[in-house]
């Protein structure tokens, strides 16, 4: 005679069964799935060749700002003194410019910096020479690059009128700048972008296979840099650009 606890545990071990049965078979599915996903995957990439290839474009072109910065000086243990002369050097400084056809609004003329010597911690009271020592700098921004060339050439001339021209370091290095990239940018990116491709057609073709589409493309930097250090006045564009090509037999 069967009993209920008989008949519970034989349903127990029923449903245990199926159970089983049904994760085998889940689990078998799945493992089946990525067997499949990955022989196609493996078998997509097997026919998926690219060439990734570069393209550059460079360009020459005159520089359009001129930055020149003027620095000169006057000593002595006059403080009015010194400022005089500070001010008879930024006049005779910028009539000169205006000589050279510079106008007041490509003239800066900034305010003069003074040291006092005896006011220095290692002045120590004793003899200093000229107590004080100034500069100032008259500053030249224009588009007209070429009249700041010539005019850099004739300023020792001033010297011989009592003007001290000082700071030959990076303070007053001239600087000369190129704005005009917006406008060569779409010329230069047509033209490294044709210049990768003139390179992929010819991999393709020593490998006897066909340029396909471009997968992905990468716009490098726009660089400008000085063409020489003697010649900073004319500048060098340069970009590069990277482009993935896709290859078919």
């Amino acid at each position: 005679m069967t009993t209920c606890h008989d008949e519970e545990k034989t349903m127990t071990i029923t449903r245990t069964r199926d159970a089983a049965l049904l994760a085998a078979g889940l689990v078998a599915g799945l493992a089946l799935l990525g067997w499949l996903l990955g022989s196609s995957l493996i078998r997509f990439k097997s026919f998926e060749r690219t060439v990734t290839v570069k393209g550059l474009a460079e360009r020459e072109v005159p520089a359009d700002i001129a930055i020149w910065p003027v620095v000169f000086t006057a000593a002595g243990n006059d403080l009015a003194q010194v400022h005089a002369d500070l001010a008879t050097g930024a006049a005779l400084l910028a009539a000169y410019l205006r000589e050279q056809g510079l106008t007041d609004q490509e003239i800066t003329v900034a305010p003069p910096a003074v040291t006092d010597k005896l006011a220095q911690q290692w002045g120590g009271g004793g003899d200093v020479g000229l107590r004080y020592t100034a500069t100032q700098t008259v500053t030249v921004y224009t588009p007209r690059v070429d009249v700041v060339r010539v005019a850099k050439g004739g300023l020792g001339e001033l010297g011989k009128q009592g003007l001290v021209i000082g700071g030959y370091d990076h303070q007053s290095r001239t600087e000369y700048l190129f704005t005009g990239l917006n406008d060569l940018k779409p010329g230069m990116v047509e033209e490294a972008t044709r210049n990768a491709r003139e390179v992929a057609e010819k991999f393709a073709a020593d490998s006897s296979s066909r340029l396909g589409r471009i997968k992905r493309a990468q716009q490098g930097v726009f660089s400008i840099d000085d063409r020489d250090a003697n010649t900073p006045h004319i500048k060098k564009v340069r970009v590069v650009s990277t482009v993935e090509y896709y290859l078919a037999d």
